[in-house]
């Protein structure tokens, strides 16, 4: 029998995302683990109330969403520990502005620029529902069809209730043929 362990989300790995807008006139970088589809063309991203970031994204109403590879990771982290209302995060990552007016980082091998559709709030979040305006992806971790490769671009996963950051793995079977096996 399983043991009931209340209200706990389970929903974890996620893909961990370096979100970028422009406050004061800068940009401005926040590491996010809380996002998820909704759709083919929209995505959503929580970001806790207080954030820094809340209030650039509902001025400009656009952001990008920057998927974490390892490489960048280590500034990835950085991002998150340190608040933007107190540290000049704009000069972290080399970037530029996407077609859509967002800042999107130059090292990041898949970019999302999204602008905002909706604004869902809970208690303590603001939860930014977006329109895919444009992807921006590498060469590398394309396949010879144009489509991402994952095994090439490997996102980092983050899980929350230990805090830790995983690399993704193997292949166990394919979607759609296990059942028909």
């Amino acid at each position: 029998m399983k043991k009931n362990i209340g209200s706990v989300l389970g929903l974890y790995p996620t893909p961990l995302v370096v979100v970028g807008t422009m406050v004061e006139g800068k940009p401005n970088w926040l590491l996010v683990g809380h996002l998820g589809i909704m759709g083919h063309d929209r995505i959503m991203v929580s970001l806790a109330k207080p954030h820094y970031t809340n209030g650039g994204i509902k001025e400009t109403g656009v952001l990008s969403v920057n998927i974490v590879d390892e490489a960048m990771l280590g500034k990835a982290d950085y991002v998150g520990c340190v608040s933007g209302k107190k540290t000049d995060k704009s000069t972290v990552f080399e970037y530029e502005i996407g077609e859509a007016g967002a800042p999107v980082i130059k090292e990041s091998p898949l970019i999302m620029e999204c602008t905002v559709a909706d604004l869902y709030e809970t208690e303590g979040f603001d939860n930014f529902i977006l329109k895919i305006a444009n992807t921006y992806a590498e060469e590398s971790v394309l396949n010879e069809k144009g489509k991402i490769n994952y095994h090439v671009l490997k996102p980092v996963l983050f899980e929350m209730p230990t805090y830790e950051y995983l690399r993704t793995g193997e292949v166990i079977g394919n979607c759609m043929k296990l059942g028909k096996e």
